[in-house]
């Protein structure tokens, strides 16, 4: 029900309750169309803007300052009907984040993300890198006394 997405018509299908899986669908309509008659390259753009750093954060919890850094798309063939692009965090993928931010410093991982379209055929290649950093309140131990 997030308006960017109900506005454009995106759908998160799936979300695995663990954060780690997430499937976002597209369905073409008169108010998503290009003037071609095809998805508007800003919606496919769309689909992808919020997701990582959603899984992450729900992964790592509020300890962590997770935002979009950058992002790119590749359009490689126009979208028609129904299009959905997945997302998947491995754990080491998140084992990779967590050491790389342990001390404090910035770490900023890339996902590569395609849309798909019904028959399987790419339709844009994404690529977004986020911002991840543990926040220095949080890398404190509350259990070691102040010596």
């Amino acid at each position: 029900m997030w308006p960017p997405f109900l506005f454009t018509g995106i759908r998160i299908e799936h979300l695995s309750e663990d954060y780690l899986k997430c499937r976002v669908g597209l369905r073409l309509r008169p108010w998503n169309r290009n003037a071609n008659g095809t998805h508007f390259g800003g919606s496919l753009f769309a689909m992808s803007d919020p997701i990582y750093p959603l899984m992450l954060m729900g992964v790592l919890g509020h300890r962590y300052l997770i935002c979009d850094r950058a992002a790119d798309i590749n359009f490689l063939k126009p979208g028609k009907g129904r299009v959905y692009a997945e997302f998947e965090l491995t754990n080491q993928r998140i084992d990779e984040i967590r050491n790389a931010t342990a001390g404090g410093e910035k770490y900023l991982p890339e996902f590569i993300i395609n849309v798909v379209d019904e028959e399987g055929d790419i339709v844009a290649t994404l690529r977004r890198t986020v911002y991840v950093r543990h926040k220095p309140w949080a890398r404190k131990d509350p259990l070691k006394k102040a010596a």
